[in-house]
């Protein structure tokens, strides 16, 4: 039997439209941009971006080049089978992130290279296309004028990336933008920009500023702890794991504590980062298999897989996305189950204090039901002995005060003040030094038997103290 069809092509006008809302940032756009750089083994991408005279940006490396075939394909889109076995170093997949990483930025896409001392270069307008309503590529007449054309001429190979007609960044927040750009691309590309073996080092520079590698694992400080890797077969593939814990706040200047903090904070920053190829692709995610939570803000989880299995990540047209298949999420809820255990002691460790039967304090938690409280401990030998000294009236006021001093305990400011700046906090300077000493003095004055003077030596206070009750 026979079927009836008919061609109705698209309308390229709505098309195109729809094509630049994939949702690209101005970062991530010219992250895409620059996989292509590394795929074809540049070392120096030099990117130029300005608001005057008008709106330019141009992105220059110096890889291999493509002859004028090879250009008119990588112009394509799709113009590569996402499901062919690639090489190691190739960062692409769908072959259409130049194209829509550009279209998702400006109007008009001009790609200028060098290959074999013979410079091609093509264009996609797409007002040119809309009004003509076809995929007609543009053979430039005269490209001299662009940015970074001159570097480009000194070049024995390279290709030079130009956007024009720029229209989805706004001028008034572009050093804004160019911040978040410079830090994304330091994250991102890191083991790029920091030459690890076997990948080539790549410079990248922006309006002639190098950006400096961004490591999120703090890897040279010796508080980091690094716990066992370990490798799983997934398809035939290998996936490397290596977990970390992140040095605690009191072991770090606060300047490097807000730098590996990030914009987004710590909490939002743990989890999985995974590396596709020794690029980022996505990070600070548990992918819904655990829930961030602030005990845990130090772990982080490094995943290093082939650009071969792609399809079990679920790996995004924008490369900033990723789904990890079922089969693998086994494998990762028991990699959290071990690591969050060691990512909260730095916490647990200080909280457990509370709970030292060797040490009397101040504080203790106390059982309410199912849940607990913070209480003062009245139990604490400074406590009782100034309760015997007051009468009953005191006492009730005395009591009356210390019970509206838990109720109101600010555990919320408390939480909110360690989390945005826990260096600030310094609790242990309302008691001071001389304060202490003159506390001593006021207790030898009033008396003090044996019993007394060796109960206030397991104190808090008078720990480790024993020569200021001697002299």
């Amino acid at each position: 039997m026979s079927i009836k069809t008919q061609i109705v092509p698209p309308n390229l006008g709505n098309f195109i439209d729809s094509l630049r809302e994939i949702g690209y940032s101005p970062e991530v756009a010219v992250a895409d941009l620059i996989d292509n750089s590394i795929s074809a083994q540049a070392t120096e991408i030099n990117i130029f971006a300005v608001t005057k005279p008008v709106l330019s940006f141009a992105l220059l490396d110096n890889g291999n080049g493509m002859s004028e075939e090879s250009l008119v394909e990588a112009m394509r889109l799709a113009g590569q089978n996402q499901n062919n076995t690639r090489d190691k170093t190739d960062l692409g997949r769908f072959g259409l992130g130049l194209k829509t990483a550009s279209f998702s930025q400006c109007t008009k896409l001009t790609v200028i290279t060098k290959f074999n001392n013979s410079i091609a270069a093509r264009q996609w307008d797409l007002k040119y296309i809309a009004e003509r309503n076809d995929w007609l590529l543009i053979t430039p007449e005269s490209y001299d004028n662009f940015s970074l054309f001159e570097e480009f001429k000194k070049l024995q190979q390279g290709t030079l990336v130009v956007w024009e007609g720029i229209d989805k960044i706004n001028p008034d927040n572009f050093p804004e933008m160019i911040d978040k750009l410079r830090k994304h691309l330091s994250l991102v590309f890191h083991k790029f920009l920091e030459g690890q073996a076997p990948i080539k080092k790549v410079t990248i520079s922006v309006n002639n500023n190098p950006i400096k590698p961004f490591n999120p694992f703090n890897l040279n400080h010796p508080a980091t702890q690094q716990i066992t890797s370990e490798k799983i077969n997934v398809y035939g593939s290998t996936v490397s794991i290596q977990p970390f814990i992140l040095p605690h706040h009191s072991k770090i200047s606060q300047q490097e504590y807000e730098l590996y903090a990030t914009e987004e904070g710590y909490v939002k920053s743990q989890g999985f980062y995974l590396y596709r190829e020794n690029r980022i692709i996505i990070y600070g995610t548990w992918w819904g298999l655990h829930k961030a939570v602030d005990a845990h803000k130090l772990v982080r989880v490094r995943i290093d897989i082939p650009n071969s299995m792609d399809k079990h990540w679920g790996i995004d047209i924008k490369k900033s996305t990723a789904r990890p298949a079922d089969v693998i999420k086994s494998d990762l809820k028991r990699i959290i189950s071990q690591v969050i255990e060691k990512g909260a002691r730095p916490y647990s460790a200080r909280g457990k204090k509370i709970e030292d039967k060797s040490l009397t304090q101040f504080w203790e938690t106390y059982p309410v039901r199912e849940h607990f409280r913070f209480a003062v401990n009245l139990n604490h030998p400074m406590y009782i002995d100034l309760l015997s000294h007051l009468d009953e009236y005191q006492q009730q006021k005395l009591k009356y005060y210390l019970k509206g001093l838990q109720a109101y305990l600010p555990l919320d400011a408390i939480q909110a003040k360690l989390q945005s700046d826990p260096h600030a906090l310094k609790q242990e300077s309302a008691l001071t030094e001389d304060d202490i000493t003159k506390l001593v003095e006021m207790l030898k004055e009033s008396g003090l038997n044996p019993e007394y003077k060796n109960a206030l030596l397991k104190t808090e206070i008078f720990k480790n103290r024993e020569e200021l009750f001697e002299s």
